[in-house]
């Protein structure tokens, strides 16, 4: 049976978030109905908004989800409803690289989770006059009170974990975190250098320090980010406003780092990473470039380094993400830490405050 929802839709590029009575389809036999209990905001999603990435419009976005299975299509095992559950990215789970074990690296991932349809093409939302609206952003589309999606997005939370605080794992959490342990595969003992203290750079030093790398130097703009950073595990920190970042880098780790990871984006900054790090080191690009960015690699800088774009950590999130909630039990994963919760109602004040730097990983909290 259809479900009404209250969703959050996006127009157009620069547009604001419009609220909006919408009707989400029938489940497939393959698919999951979600009640949303909350959902996080994170940068891909922004950037869609702002036309950094394309994406058929209307579109409702949010791919950070996190709440209670409410319908469960007849070919779905392993879920039932009523629990409790986070959801991540989609893929199709049957190309070489999804088979070999790298779903984020899935061959099919760019149609599956932005091309605001199903696999098959069909919308999952549309209008009450019938409009359809495009939504399975990455597989779930959670800027609504409820979702569809794949039941292999769905990733079944242990008892006790916190419903309202989980879903930044399904996509910012996990992809820093993933980044130093999955894709760098960070050894005890090295150097890694992260530019850009947000959700996912943050992420990536709480993972650091679990990698139990020595030294771990925090890179961003903002000295609030940056106290942060030391809290959770940056041994050193650097405000590239105020000092030459590579100057220093080089004065607290001489001839530079192991390892290396970007979250910004930004092509001045990833040049500077390649000079602070060392030859034979390992360099992540995870941050979203904003169009027609180039960087200039240089014979120099780039020689003897091993540059990656990481996509989502390189997890497979129904065992990555238990683990970082056990990580978060132990006390070696504070990413609570890092959320601002929001009513939903209040999207775009959590989008200022996440511009503005006020909020590191803002959370927007359904409605009864």
């Amino acid at each position: 049976m259809a479900t009404p929802v209250r969703a959050a839709v996006l127009t157009g590029v620069e547009e604001k978030f419009r609220f909006e009575d919408l009707i989400l389809d029938d489940i497939r036999p393959d698919e999951v109905l979600i009640k949303i209990a909350a959902t996080g905001l994170c940068h891909t999603d922004l950037a869609v908004q702002h036309g950094d990435i394309p994406g058929p419009f209307p579109f409702v976005l949010g791919h950070e989800g996190s709440g209670v299975v409410e319908q469960v299509g007849d070919h779905v095992t392993g879920l039932a409803v009523g629990d409790a559950v986070t959801l991540s990215f989609a893929s199709c789970r049957d190309c070489r690289n999804c088979l070999a074990g790298h779903p984020t690296n899935c061959l099919n991932l760019y149609p599956l989770n932005f091309f605001g349809v199903r696999g098959d093409g069909s919308t999952t939302f549309s209008r009450p006059d019938g409009g359809a609206v495009h939504g399975s952003f990455f597989g779930q589309s959670s800027f609504a009170t409820y979702a569809i999606t794949s039941a292999t997005n769905v990733v079944k939370l242990p008892d006790g974990a916190p419903v309202e605080l989980v879903g930044p794992l399904g996509c910012g959490f996990q992809t820093g975190a993933g980044t130093i342990l999955n894709t760098l595969k960070v050894q005890p003992g090295s150097t890694v250098v992260v530019t850009g203290a947000g959700a996912v750079g943050l992420s990536a030093i709480m993972a650091a320090k679990i990698a139990a790398a020595t030294t771990i130097v925090a890179v961003d703009i903002l000295d609030e980010r940056l106290a942060i950073a030391r809290s959770l595990g940056a041994t050193h920190t650097i405000n590239s406003r105020e000092v030459d970042a590579i100057a220093r880098i080089m004065e607290i780790i001489p001839g530079g780092a192991d390892y290396g990871v970007d979250t910004t984006g930004v092509a001045t900054v990833i040049e500077s990473l390649l000079q602070a790090t060392a030859l034979g080191s390992r360099i992540a690009l995870v941050g979203v470039p904003r169009p027609g960015q180039t960087v200039n690699l240089g014979l120099i800088s780039a020689s003897g380094k091993t540059i990656v774009g990481a996509m989502e950590g390189d997890c497979v999130p129904q065992t990555f993400i238990p683990q970082l909630l056990a990580l978060h039990r132990a006390g070696q994963f504070p990413f609570d830490e890092l959320i601002t919760s929001y009513s939903f109602e209040d999207i775009e004040q959590a989008i200022a405050d996440t511009a503005s730097g006020k909020a590191v990983k803002a959370v927007l909290v359904m409605p009864d």
